[in-house]
C-alpha cells in the first residue's frame, strides 16, 4: 500500500488542528491514505468535541497568559499543546482499517512504540490507547470518524510543560490544581526526561518514517496538500475560530482529571455535623494513591491530619475498610474531632470514588 506523507514542519497553531480535519473532510474515493507530521508555532489549549469550554478550562487564566483555546472534532479531554510535541495524524479510508477500534489502536500505536524504543526508551502499549514507560505515560491517542476517513491523532513527546497544563484547567480549588500538577510530574514522562537531552528532531523523524513503513508494511511517498484540502483548511480556520463553535454546549462536565489510564485526580465534599470535609485525592486503579483532607471541621491536634492522610494511602475505596482504618487511627492517636466520625471521613472518600468512576 502507498501512503502519502505530509511532513509539514512548524505550522500556525490553528492549522495544527484544521489541517488533519481538512484532509479527512476532503477525502473521497480517489484520495490517498495519509500520515501527517507537524508541530504548532505557539502553545495553545485544545478541548475535546464533547466538552463544554467554561466547565473545563480556566478561560481567564488562558487569556492572561496569551494561551489560545481551540476545540477539535476528536473526543477526549482538554490538553496543553506546544512545539515540544510532534503531532502525528493517521488519516485512512475506513475500509482499509480493522473494524474493531482496539485493533486500529494496536496498528498505529506500534510504530510509535518502536520509535521510542529505537531512541533508547523502553516504551510499551497499554491498552486501550496509552503509550507508557514503566508506570509513566509518554503519549495518548484519540480516534474519530470524520467523513470517509478514520483519524487517529497522537504525538511524540519531546518535552511537556506540566505547569502550563495544570494552570489552564478549570478546577474546584487550588489544592486540586496542585495535586494535578504533582500527578502530571509523577505519572507523565517525555523524551527529555528519559534521555536527558532529546536526539535531534530530524533524526527521530527519520526513525519514525522507517518504523511506519516497516510496521504498517507501506511505501511512504512525500506529498503536499491538494488545492481542495487547502480550501477546506481555510473553511475550517473560520469555523474553528468562531465563538459559536468554541462555546457550543457539550455534555456534563467530566469529574476530575485523567492523568493516564487508571490514574485520576478528583475532589469531593461531604457535610458532617461537625463541618465540611473536602477530600482531594489521586486514585490509582481503585485505591487511594495520594490524599489531602481539608475543610472547616475541628481536628485536634491539627498536625495529626497529615498522619491520617498517610494512614489512608494505598487503601481500596471500600466503605467498611476506610471506616475501620479511620476508627483505628482515632483510637490509637486520641484525636478529637467533634461532630466528625470515622464514617464521615469514609463517606467523603466514597464520594471521591463515585467521582472517579464517572470518568
Amino acid at each position: 500500500m502507498r501512503v502519502r506523507l505530509l511532513d509539514l514542519g512548524t505550522v500556525p497553531y490553528l492549522e495544527s488542528q484544521t489541517i488533519y480535519h481538512a484532509v479527512a473532510d476532503a477525502m473521497d474515493n480517489d484520495s490517498p491514505n495519509t500520515i501527517s507530521f507537524m508541530s504548532p508555532d505557539k502553545p495553545y489549549v485544545c478541548i475535546g468535541c464533547h466538552q463544554e469550554l467554561d466547565k473545563e478550562i480556566d478561560v481567564e487564566h488562558c487569556r492572561s497568559h496569551d494561551l489560545p483555546i481551540l476545540r477539535r472534532e476528536v473526543g477526549g479531554g482538554a490538553v496543553y499543546l506546544d512545539g515540544n510535541q510532534l503531532f502525528i495524524h493517521f488519516i485512512f479510508h475506513r475500509e482499509h482499517l480493522p473494524r474493531q477500534v482496539e485493533e486500529v489502536y494496536k496498528l498505529f500505536i506500534r510504530p510509535m512504540v518502536e520509535t521510542y524504543r529505537a531512541v533508547g526508551i523502553d516504551a510499551s502499549h497499554r491498552p486501550l490507547n496509552d503509550i507508557v514507560v514503566g508506570s509513566r505515560k509518554i503519549g495518548g491517542t484519540g480516534i474519530a470518524s470524520l467523513g470517509q476517513a478514520m483519524v487517529l491523532a497522537t504525538s511524540l513527546m519531546f518535552d511537556f510543560d506540566t505547569t502550563a497544563m495544570a494552570g489552564a484547567l478549570k478546577v474546584s480549588s487550588e489544592k486540586m490544581r496542585d495535586k494535578i500538577h504533582e500527578s502530571l510530574e509523577e505519572y507523565m514522562t517525555t523524551i527529555r526526561r528519559e534521555l536527558g537531552q532529546p536526539p535531534p528532531r530530524d533524526d527521530v523523524k527519520a526513525i519514525l518514517r522507517a518504523k511506519l513503513a516497516e510496521t504498517l508494511d507501506v511505501d511512504l511517498e512525500p506529498g503536499e496538500l491538494t488545492a481542495k484540502e487547502k480550501e477546506t483548511v481555510e473553511t475550517l480556520n473560520r469555523r474553528f475560530t468562531s465563538s459559536r463553535w468554541l462555546n457550543q454546549k457539550g455534555g456534563l462536565k467530566t469529574k476530575g482529571v485523567t492523568i493516564k489510564a487508571g490514574v485520576r485526580v478528583v475532589e469531593a465534599e461531604h457535610k458532617a455535623p461537625g463541618g465540611l470535609i473536602r477530600a482531594t485525592a489521586r486514585v490509582k486503579d481503585g485505591a487511594i494513591d495520594d490524599l489531602s483532607l481539608s475543610g472547616d471541621f475541628t481536628f485536634h491536634p491539627a498536625q495529626l491530619l497529615e498522619e491520617l492522610e498517610a494512614s489512608l494511602r494505598n487503601h481500596r475505596l471500600e466503605l467498611s475498610d476506610l471506616t475501620a482504618t479511620v476508627a483505628d487511627f482515632y483510637a490509637s492517636s486520641g484525636v478529637q474531632a467533634p461532630g466528625v466520625t470515622p464514617e464521615d471521613f469514609a463517606q467523603a472518600l466514597m464520594k471521591v470514588s463515585d467521582e472517579a468512576e464517572q470518568a
